[in-house]
């Protein structure tokens, strides 16, 4: 065994996971241990933050801390070093690998012991998988000169061409009688030597997509990530706003005096009173979510009013009912079970597009989604199998789904997988709205709020407890005939619950 395969087996590094299906990248929200804290193997070490919700991450190494890579608040790629512990601190001082002596390291240890490469080993979510890209040797260009083996080389992990030779000088020309416009200045040799073959820079999709979001042409930045990696950091860098250094040899331009007009009196400037704030993780994830919904499924959304003082009372004879004793009884959940009454009377109902195959997908269970609202933004987990549980198991999902969002601790696996979802918007004082589908669901029931209004009951105008529904639902999947007596149904049975028992 080598020196330097001992140092990387004594410090192990620690990648930052994909802890959710599909992730690329998470924010490291907290870090629960210091350099030279002792970490035992499970211990959560972080606490970090995906599209999807806030994950506390666990070390897979018994040792000490050595280096903590990332500050708080910093959003890490998926596979990026995140930690290295000394596994084994009694040996004595030692430096970490560095980034060569790791590949070296990884190299000799993969010559002994010749193991298959997969997903590094973690206690949650599903590691970072290795690359497997690969790169063809490029073709020599006719009439470009011969290089160094090394030039071409680091050409390529910059993403760019090697700079081509500089040409002559040429003779400063005389001072014109006239001011005259200064000339574009030339392309620089780096983008135009080659064109053929200059190599695409070397960057990961989140990058490019933030690359792209700011106007930023990756080919003219300078890589700092290991293997000519451009990096977030490298694109924020390039984006901030910073003086052009002047050419060489191109002529200066000349100096024109700005006049700035003076402020009026009493007018501020607007950027002053101004605040941005990046988007990222569950708000990001619910702007690309309802986008994609918006402009993917053709919604309809339906309304109907409804007298539900029957609801209403039965609501509190339950809140006394010695089997729901301990159990939160609020509206909700009567509105809920009446929903899943009404699509077991019309399951073509609870079905998903699958627009890759050319299919409908008809589900024969329901997860019935809760949209709740949450200091980091809306998430919308889902109840497994509403549509067989009885009231007091559903009221016990309800309220344990809505108290481990409101803490940020709701897992992803807790918000995949929804069919139908309830959006409480009466909590508000709305009394409705038109919303969105969670993407992949079929409908979506938004509860206004529950007002005292004058309504005729019994042929005689009386005050009532009356509520408005509003129903969303996929136009591909749904016909406006199936969505209106889906929608009826909740109502009918909201105006009269005893069908909760009738067509239960």
């Amino acid at each position: 065994m080598t020196a330097s395969t001992a140092k990387a087996q004594r410090f192990r590094e620690f990648k930052m996971p994909d802890v959710g299906e599909g992730l690329t990248e998470a924010e490291i929200l907290k870090w629960y241990v210091q350099p030279g804290d002792t970490v035992t193997d499970g211990q959560v070490v972080c606490e970090v933050e995906t599209a999807k919700a806030a994950v506390e991450l666990p070390i897979p190494y018994d040792g000490v801390v050595h280096e903590l890579n990332f500050g708080e608040g910093v959003t890490v790629d998926v596979g990026t070093v995140i930690i290295s512990v000394d596994t084994d601190p009694g040996a004595g001082p030692a430096e970490a690998p560095t980034a060569n002596g790791t590949e070296q390291a990884a190299a000799a240890t993969e010559d002994e012991d010749a193991e298959p490469q997969g997903r590094q080993a973690v206690l949650v979510g599903y590691g970072a998988a290795p690359s497997s890209t690969k790169r063809r040797a490029r073709k020599p260009q006719p009439g470009v000169p011969a290089q160094p083996a090394s030039a071409p080389i680091q050409a390529e992990l910059n993403g760019r061409a090697a700079p081509a030779p500089m040409a002559a000088p040429v003779a400063a020309p005389a001072a014109p009688a006239a001011p005259v416009v200064p000339a574009a200045p030339a392309v620089p040799a780096a983008s135009t030597a080659g064109a053929g073959s200059v190599g695409r820079p070397l960057a990961k999709p989140p990058v490019r997509k933030l690359a792209k979001d700011l106007g930023i042409d990756l080919a003219t930045i300078t890589p700092t990530g290991p293997g000519g990696i451009i990096t977030r950091e490298d694109v924020h860098a390039a984006a901030a706003p910073a003086a052009a250094p002047s050419l060489a040899g191109a002529p200066e331009p000349m100096a024109v005096a700005t006049v700035v007009a003076p402020a009026e009196p009493g007018i501020v400037d607007a950027a002053a009173r101004e605040r941005r704030v990046p988007v990222k993780g569950v708000r990001k994830a619910t702007a690309q979510a309802m986008v994609a919904s918006a402009f993917t499924a053709p919604h309809v959304t339906e309304f109907i009013t409804v007298d539900v003082t029957r609801t209403m009372k039965l609501v509190q004879e339950l809140k006394q009912d010695p089997d729901m004793a301990g159990l939160r009884v609020n509206p909700l959940l009567l509105v809920a079970k009446a929903f899943l009454v009404a699509i077991k009377r019309h399951p073509e109902v609870n079905a998903a597009w699958d627009e890759a195959h050319q299919e409908i997908v008809y589900k024969d269970y329901i997860n019935l989604g809760i949209a709740a609202a949450t200091p980091r933004g809306l998430i919308v987990p889902n109840i497994k199998d509403a549509g067989v549980k009885t009231l007091p198991q559903l009221a016990a999902e309800l309220g344990d789904l809505v108290a481990t969002a409101r803490e940020g601790k709701t897992s992803p696996a807790a918000m995949a997988g929804g069919t139908v979802t309830i959006t409480n918007v009466g909590v508000f004082g709305v009394d409705t709205g038109t919303p969105i589908l969670n993407p992949g669901e079929s409908a979506i029931l938004a509860f206004g709020a529950v007002k005292l209004q004058p309504w005729v009951h019994k042929g005689k105008v009386a005050a009532r407890q009356v509520t408005t529904l509003a129903l969303s639902f996929d136009h591909r999947l749904i016909d406006g005939e199936l969505g209106s007596k889906l929608l009826a149904d909740v109502a009918a049975v909201l105006e009269r619950p005893k069908r909760l028992i009738t067509w239960g």
